[in-house]
């Protein structure tokens, strides 16, 4: 792995190392429901960010910056993916009972946090050099479920959110990414 790809796995690692930290060094002050919220808000981030790659190389087909972005753009998603893992995580640990997660996971929205991360499973066990080549077409075809898995992202941001104005915002943030990416491709 290169020097530059390592500086941007240390950098997409800070906000998870920040709270851990948090977590670990004040417990009353920030807690679980901050650390919910956090990893999920990064995981969130981090899949708009990756969505936003192609409708950026599309507008700007000859910059530097997009194609440098295009290398990465799997980066980006294992880090969402991984940063859905540590919120789902977060929220198992706190739970600690299978009878109630079970019961939580029957209510549509816990249901669309559960369905997404099903979704981004097998994109993110596929996204490495090795099942590309073996995948050929078949991979792009798999990777397609990024959206629908998206849109079962900010549903279910908006659903559980105490204030749901900012997964609001981040709906029309991926309905203006997915508007682009359609207009530009046509």
């Amino acid at each position: 792995m290169s020097r530059e790809r390592w500086l941007l796995w240390l950098a997409l690692a800070l906000p998870a190392l920040w709270i851990g930290w948090q977590w670990i060094s004040t417990p009353a002050t920030y807690g679980f429901g901050h650390a919910v919220k956090d990893s999920g808000d990064w995981a969130a981030w981090l899949l708009l960010a990756t969505l936003a790659v192609t409708p950026l190389r599309l507008a700007f087909r000859k910059s530097t910056w997009t194609l440098w972005l295009m290398k990465r753009r799997r980066d980006l998603g294992v880090a969402s993916f991984a940063y859905a893992a540590i919120h789902t995580a977060i929220y198992l640990v706190n739970k600690a009972d299978l009878g109630a997660i079970l019961e939580e996971a029957a209510g549509f929205d816990l249901l669309t946090g559960w369905l997404a991360l099903i979704l981004f499973l097998p994109l993110a066990i596929t996204s490495n050099d090795r099942s590309v080549r073996a995948m050929k077409g078949g991979w792009k075809r798999l990777h397609m479920l990024v959206h629908p898995a998206a849109v079962l992202v900010f549903v279910h941001w908006a659903l559980t959110a105490f204030d749901p104005i900012t997964a609001y915002i981040h709906i029309g943030i991926l309905a203006a990414i997915e508007i682009a990416r359609f207009a530009l491709k046509r």
